[in-house]
């Protein structure tokens, strides 16, 4: 709600040739106001170089394609994993350029927009994120395999 950083934000986009009409900034929202508010978007662009985390995961859930830029940092790869995860790690991009190129795109492609929307939340359903057991079995897995690497490495010669 601060009007300065309203003014910067809103300025920035005006810079690159979006119209400030265009631009909408909303405050705070309860929880379930703001996962209404996701029926208004057509995309979501995940920040660099920190990720959406969670804002992505409701994001995708929700029905909004997810845009993002992996970089090194596991801060920055995220979104990466939750698109990989549903199939659609063609909307990672590469680099800056290509992350414009990407939203661009979509933007302009309504046909694959609306499929992407139609199917997210199924993709969602199974992908192995929402499988709590799996995933705690998987999980249970590797720590087991890491004790026993560690303590194998540990025996007497």
């Amino acid at each position: 709600n601060d009007a300065a950083l309203r003014q910067r934000v809103t300025q920035a986009f005006v810079a690159r040739g979006i119209a400030a009409e265009r631009i909408e900034l909303r405050g705070p929202s309860f929880h379930a106001d703001l996962l209404k508010e996701y029926t208004e978007l057509d995309i979501a662009l995940d920040p660099f170089p920190f990720t959406g985390g969670l804002t992505s995961c409701e994001a995708l859930w929700m029905g909004v394609p997810v845009i993002t830029w992996p970089q090194s940092r596991v801060v920055s790869r995220q979104g990466f994993a939750l698109l990989s995860a549903i199939g659609l790690a063609e909307l990672a991009a590469a680099d800056a350029q290509d992350y414009v190129r990407l939203a661009v795109a979509l933007a302009n492609d309504p046909d694959r927009l609306r499929a992407l929307r139609t199917g997210l939340r199924e993709r969602m359903r199974c992908a192995p994120l929402m499988d709590v057991a799996g995933f705690t079995r998987e999980l249970e897995g590797t720590f087991i395999e890491l004790f026993e690497r560690v303590a194998l490495a540990e025996e007497p010669g």
